[in-house]
């Protein structure tokens, strides 16, 4: 199955770590991950710092996607919901660790999450 990264010349530059689209041809698999956050396994605790919740939250998306029998290299799309706009240089560090090079369709919005101590909030989609 063919995953193509479409960044034509005639758009801006994909800014760090991403493409502007990906395309997924012939007979697939896709996962969607529904909006993940840095909740410990007791579901009620979350660590304070954004790094340790982002740690957390890209661990989860490897957990599932390792029970679809994918790994990080098979996320086609992201979408990261920060709390702050000061968080997005340690957001695009957790994406550069995590991802390794690989350059999923990728979407950043800074707005008030649902829980106030959320310091993200991170939807995925992967293809096989």
């Amino acid at each position: 199955m063919p995953v193509i990264s479409h960044n034509p010349p005639e758009l801006f530059p994909p800014y760090r770590g991403y493409s502007h689209a990906t395309e997924v041809r012939g007979d697939a698999r896709l996962l969607v991950i529904s909006g993940l956050n840095g909740y410990l396994a007791d579901g009620v605790t979350l660590p304070e710092s954004f790094e340790e919740q982002g740690e957390l939250i890209w661990r989860h998306m490897g957990v599932l996607l390792r029970a679809a029998g994918m790994d990080y290299r098979h996320l086609i799309s992201l979408r990261t919901y920060l709390a702050d706009p000061a968080d997005d240089e340690a957001n695009v560090q957790l994406r550069l660790k995590y991802l390794d090079g690989h350059r999923p369709s990728s979407t950043v919005v800074c707005c008030r999450l649902l829980d106030p101590r959320w310091k993200l909030e991170v939807e995925a989609m992967a293809a096989a």
